[in-house]
Formats: C-alpha cells, sequence, structure tokens
C-alpha cells in the first residue's frame, strides 16, 4: 500500500510539473513559468495558483486536491522545487511551496463538521484573536548516548506531529538502550502562527452567536493579516486532542493560503445583471429621493435624518495625501433626542440596509469591546491580541445606541478611530495599529431625560466636545406637541399596522444594498470647479459674520472651522455617490450645506446671542459664556494681586454693572472656574486665583 501511495505521488508530481511549466492565460502566456520567475527574483518561498486553472488542466487531479490534499499538495511542492532546481542549479535543497487560491465552493464556518476531516475547504470571515509568532520544530536531530550517532528524526519526509516523540531504537547501531537527547540547535524550525477566524456579521442568521474556528498559519502566511482584516482562507481540516485522555477533539484549520480583502466589501459578487440594474436605477431622475424614502419607511417623517444615513452609507471618497497624510471619507452622525422618537428604530432600520454593519449599545460596550482588547490565553500565558466592533466593522458602519451612557473612560476610546479611521494598540508588550476605517451612526438621549430649547445644545448633551466636534451632522429630535402632525403620525402608525403594502420601500433592501456596494467600491466622485466655487463663498460668508463682533471689540462667535468644511465636500461627493456620478455637481455642493446648514442652526447656536458658534461642540462653551468667564477672570486677578479675595456678591455686583447678566449664570461661572482649577476658594465664598495662592 506505502508503495502504491508513493507511486500515486510520483504521478501527481509529474502531472503538477507539466502543469506549472506549460499551463498559457488567455493571451498564451506561460502564466505559472513567469511567476515561479517572478517568485524566486523576489526572494519568496510559494506560488500562488488558481484552482480554476488545476480544473481545467486536469479534473481528476482538482478532485483529488479536494479530496486528498495532504498527499497531492506534498507532490505540488516537489514539483515546485524540482522546476525551480532545473532552472535555477544554485537554489537546490531549499524548500518552496505552493499556495492554492480560488476553491469553487466556500464552506461556511458554523457548517465545518467531521466529515470535512482531512479534506481541502474555503472558509471566509474575520480575524478576531491574534497570537505571536512562534517557532514550531518540524524536523528534530537526536544524539544516542550510546553509539554517539547524531540522526534527523522522523526519518521520513513526514513532519513531526503535536508532540515530540523520541525514537524507540537507534537507526545507526539498532540499539534501544541509552538515552537520545535532544538537539535543538540542529533541528529544523519554521514560523508559526495560531489565529482565530470569525463568520462576518452579515453571515450570522438573527439572534444566533457567531462561530469561529482556529487556523494555524506556517512560514510565510505568518504575519500576513491583522485582526479586524476580512480574510479568505484555503486550508486542511485537521483534529487536535486538548486532553490526552479525552475522546473528544478540537477542530482546526491548517492554512494553505489566506487572501485579505483590500478593496471595500470585496467578498460580495455582484453579477452581470447587478450591475445592469444598478445603473438603470441610477438613470432615473427621482434616484436620490427614492433611497432616502426606502430607509425605515414605517417610521413616519424624518427626511433630514433619512437623507443622512443614506449619504453616511454612501460615504465620501478616503483621500491620501503625497505626504502620506490620509483624509478620511466616513461620514459620522449622531442623534440626540427625547424618548419615544424612533431613535433606535432608525439606527436598526440602518444597520440592516449597510452592506457591512455592527450594532453595539453603549450600556453593553467596553473599551475594549469597542476597539481592541490584549487578552491572556490561559493554557499557555501568552497574550494575543482581540478585535473589538470598531475595528470588526472595518470598512463599513459601526452602530451606538444609547451612546450617553458609556462610561467615561470607555468614551475616550472613540476618539482615535473617529478622525484617524485606525486604533492604535501598547499593551503586555503587543505594538499594533489596526485598522477602523468605519462610519459611525449614533443616538443618546438628553441629560435630563427630554431636550431644553432655553439651555444650549452641550447642556443638554452627557458628551464631551471631543466626540461632538467629530461628528460631520448631529441632530436633535425633539417631541414636539402639533395637532396637525400628530394627526398625520396616528394615521401611519395605523396604517403600519393594518396596511402593510402601504409600507412597501420603493427600492427592496437587497437591491439597495447592492447599490450601495456599487457605489462605494466604483465611484469617485470628483469636486467640479462651480461645486468648490459654492463651497467656498459658503464658508467664507459663513466666517465673515465673526467680523461684525470682533468690530464691537471683544470675542466672536466662530460659524464655521475647516472641521466643518471637510465635512461638507464629504456630503456632497456622499450625494454624487447617490445618483453614480464622477463628478459633484453644484446641486451636490447645495445638498450638502443646507444639512450642514441647519445642523449649525439647530446645535451650534449660542442661546444668549443667538449666533451660530460652532465652539458650543467644538469647545463645549460658546462665545458669550466665554467673554463671561473672562470678564470674571480679569475682577478675581485684580483682588488676588493685592493679596485679597473677593466675595461672590462683589463679583456679581462688578459683572452686572456693566454687563446684562443674570445672577445665577455668574454664579454658574464661577462654579465651573473653580471645580476647572482656574481659581481656589480661601475661605466660603471668597474667591482668589490659583496663581496667588
Amino acid at each position: 500500500m506505502a508503495n502504491e501511495a508513493s507511486l500515486l505521488e510520483v504521478a501527481y508530481t509529474d502531472k503538477f510539473k507539466d502543469f506549472i511549466a506549460n499551463f498559457r492565460d488567455e493571451s498564451g502566456k506561460l502564466k505559472y513559468i513567469e511567476r515561479l520567475r517572478r517568485m524566486v527574483n523576489l526572494g519568496a518561498r510559494s506560488i500562488i495558483i488558481e484552482f480554476s486553472d488545476i480544473y481545467k488542466y486536469d479534473t481528476e487531479l482538482a478532485e483529488r486536491l479536494i479530496d486528498n490534499p495532504l498527499e497531492v499538495l506534498r507532490a505540488a511542492d516537489e514539483a515546485l522545487k524540482e522546476l525551480v532546481e532545473l532552472e535555477y542549479s544554485e537554489l537546490k535543497d531549499k524548500k518552496y511551496h505552493v499556495r492554492i487560491v480560488g476553491l469553487y465552493e466556500t464552506t461556511k464556518i458554523r457548517d465545518i463538521r467531521s466529515e470535512h476531516i482531512g479534506r481541502f475547504i474555503q472558509i471566509e470571515g474575520i480575524i478576531t484573536r491574534m497570537h505571536p509568532v512562534r517557532s514550531r520544530m518540524v524536523k528534530a536531530v537526536f544524539r544516542h548516548e550510546k553509539c554517539g550517532s547524531e540522526f534527523a528524526w522522523p526519518q521520513d519526509e513526514e513532519e513531526l506531529g503535536e508532540r515530540i516523540e523520541k525514537p524507540g531504537i537507534c537507526p545507526i547501531c539498532g540499539e534501544s538502550g541509552g538515552k537520545f537527547i535532544l538537539l535543538r540547535d540542529k533541528s529544523t524550525f519554521i514560523d508559526w502562527q495560531k489565529i482565530t477566524v470569525q463568520e462576518k456579521p452579515e453571515d450570522v442568521p438573527g439572534g444566533q452567536m457567531p462561530r469561529s474556528v482556529e487556523v494555524q498559519l506556517s512560514e510565510d502566511l505568518v504575519d500576513s493579516a491583522r485582526p479586524g482584516d476580512r480574510i479568505t482562507i484555503v486550508g486542511i481540516v485537521k483534529l487536535y486532542n486538548p486532553s490526552e485522555r479525552s475522546p473528544f477533539y478540537e477542530l482546526y484549520i491548517d492554512a494553505n493560503s489566506i487572501r485579505v480583502s483590500e478593496r471595500v466589501l470585496e467578498e460580495v459578487v455582484l453579477t452581470r445583471e447587478d450591475e445592469e440594474k444598478i445603473r438603470e436605477l441610477s438613470r432615473d431622475p427621482w434616484i436620490k429621493e427614492k433611497i432616502i424614502a426606502s430607509i425605515a419607511p414605517s417610521i413616519y417623517g424624518y427626511w433630514d435624518l433619512k437623507e443622512a444615513i443614506a449619504l453616511l452609507l454612501f460615504g465620501g471618497v478616503p483621500k491620501i495625501l503625497p505626504d502620506m497624510t490620509r483624509i478620511r471619507g466616513d461620514i459620522h452622525v449622531l442623534f440626540i433626542g427625547d424618548p419615544g422618537v424612533a431613535k433606535s428604530q432608525l439606527l436598526q432600520a440602518a444597520s440592516r440596509i449597510a452592506p457591512r454593519a455592527i450594532f453595539t449599545t453603549g450600556k453593553g460596550s467596553t473599551a475594549a469591546g469597542l476597539t481592541a482588547a490584549v487578552l491572556r490565553d490561559p493554557k499557555t500565558g501568552e497574550f494575543y491580541l482581540e478585535a473589538g466592533a470598531l475595528v470588526l466593522s472595518d470598512g463599513g458602519v459601526a452602530v451606538i445606541d444609547e451612546i450617553d451612557k458609556m462610561e467615561k473612560e470607555d468614551r475616550v476610546a472613540i476618539h482615535e478611530a473617529m478622525e484617524q479611521q485606525y486604533i492604535s494598540i501598547s499593551k503586555a508588550g503587543i505594538i499594533a495599529r489596526l485598522n477602523s476605517r468605519t462610519s459611525i451612526l449614533a443616538a443618546g438621549n438628553p441629560k435630563l431625560g427630554v431636550y431644553d430649547p432655553q439651555r444650549s445644545f452641550i447642556d443638554n448633551v452627557n458628551l464631551p466636545p471631543t466626540i461632538l466636534s467629530r461628528f460631520d451632522l448631529i441632530f436633535v429630535i425633539r417631541d414636539i406637541v402639533s395637532i396637525a402632525r400628530d394627526r398625520q403620525l396616528v394615521k401611519h402608525i395605523l396604517g403600519a399596522h393594518s396596511i402593510l403594502e402601504r409600507l412597501k420601500p420603493e427600492i427592496d433592501p437587497e437591491t439597495l444594498r447592492k447599490y450601495i456596494i456599487y457605489a462605494r467600491r466604483y465611484v469617485k466622485p470628483k469636486l467640479t470647479p462651480q461645486a468648490k466655487k459654492l463651497i467656498e463663498d459658503f464658508f467664507v460668508e459663513m466666517r465673515s459674520t465673526a467680523l461684525q463682533y470682533q468690530a464691537q471689540g471683544g470675542q466672536a462667535p466662530i460659524p464655521i472651522t475647516a472641521r466643518q468644511l471637510e465635512s461638507i465636500i464629504r456630503l456632497a461627493e456622499a450625494n454624487a455617490k447617490m445618483a453614480l456620478r464622477d463628478e459633484v455637481t453644484e446641486e451636490d455642493a447645495a445638498a450638502a450645506i443646507r444639512l450642514m446648514t441647519s445642523y449649525l442652526q439647530s446645535v451650534g447656536l449660542d442661546i444668549e446671542s443667538g449666533a451660530i458658534d460652532v465652539s458650543v461642540i467644538m469647545t463645549g462653551t460658546g462665545f458669550t459664556l466665554r467673554r463671561l468667564m473672562t470678564t470674571i477672570m480679569d475682577i478675581i486677578k485684580r483682588s488676588s494681586s493685592e493679596g485679597k479675595c473677593i466675595k461672590v456678591e462683589d463679583i456679581v455686583y462688578e459683572v452686572t454693572s456693566k454687563h446684562k447678566v443674570e445672577k445665577y449664570k455668574i454664579e454658574e461661572v464661577i462654579k465651573r472656574l473653580f471645580q476647572e482649577g482656574y481659581i481656589i476658594e480661601k475661605r466660603s465664598g471668597c474667591y482668589s486665583m490659583v496663581e496667588a495662592a
């Protein structure tokens, strides 16, 4: 039987030699000889071969590869080695590998069963855990203490298994007595790494936990991907026994090849019919309105909010500048509103339409759960990386409900991900940077339960300015009593419970999802001169309003900054993407400006002056409050210079004699200055500057 197996292996080796040496592509070129030469020139140790090419060359060989991969791959590696030696004699005795990609059938991780043991399969998923690279012994060298001879073990081509088993008899002298000493420095080692691959979120059936499988990488496959990467792995299903006496075995995949999805939503295949249908849809002059109307049709009204969600799903165009600075194209949107206004429903609708989305809540998420964690393996004691929600949603949308309920320490974790689009990890000796090129759609409740229009936006929300300033659009949703609107709302909800056909979306979710994939993958619109002029005029005009206040002296409100300018560009590009246009027109820019103006007027409003002041969002204080803080600090500083402190009553008297300010606001500012450490309370109700203390 062993003889028969070796003859088969020789036959497979000859077939692979003929295949690599003679297979030609459609243009008539020797496809794999070219790859072999490129491999040698680059100093690589493996060649990638498409499974479809093997199938075209020899169907029986391709089927044998699936059923008995160990035998066939060993023959393929030998064939490659012989061909390299034939063309490059100086590279004799080096090891080379054939990497197979593109099997016809992809097995779902949750469908891997005992019947797959020993078979060649292809899986898709996300790397959630990655262990450090280790050296694995594949060929041991022993010295027989009795006769002094050294020999490699095992002697045949097989590599060592899970454990190093010492030989029972010396193959040189033939005796069993004496010690067999392992010579580590003379043994053969390869690089080895263990990763955990989890199902993609969109592949997990509703209400079920995502499944994962352990994958072992070796030699040139190690460190070829990072946690959070979406990968396709081709490998052999094998078994290992975690406990020697247990009858239960664990399945794992010994990887032959690994491919990382570089392009956005690359793993989704669009057929020619899909593309024709998408292009036909894009020619509809009302396509933008139809897309917006298809988002949560069961929810009444909220056109601006649905438009913002649509723009977030399509996104802008990311850019990498010559100095390697990256400008994000992802759009972040925040909803702050009263209870029961369908915020969570809007978020759920967006996560269902998005081609790639992770839904999480602020209360159920920690910093590590959102970004990445460094954990210790209980078996080996070594540390490994585990990806969080923002890393797993790379290239898609991270939906965070109840963002205001997050702990302060956990909230800080998303700062870097929102602007820089990556997450830096430096823990337990592991230093890594993981991609999190994701749009964030978040929702939260006002600080006091219901939004108070008499207070500034920053006083209504339980979120720091550092996070608020990173959102491109923020919407306040208020539950306002209006008889006409309430009647329409009741009719809509009653209709939703009775006439279901009325709520049918303009574009069905599956088609809309493919439309978004097509737009994100292929459409990269550029600004036209007319769009640039419109955005430029808007920005300059908004900024010029500050000059009126500066002319009067003192601090001025800043209505817009460069951060909002970049947001307008992203929104304009997303508008163009919705119609699959390669150019951002004046109409796209106007639509982006309208949304930005609406956002600034509702959120960036200085309550006292009624002026638009974006610093309310950027720093948490409007220019009126900053001016009052400066005035109070000047009064306290004058008293402190004489070594005294000044009473609250005296501060109130001095301020109100020059400015029209209510007493409680002055007292609030004094309290804030004290809490932030600018002033100290020398005795009850008497303050001085910190420097004078």
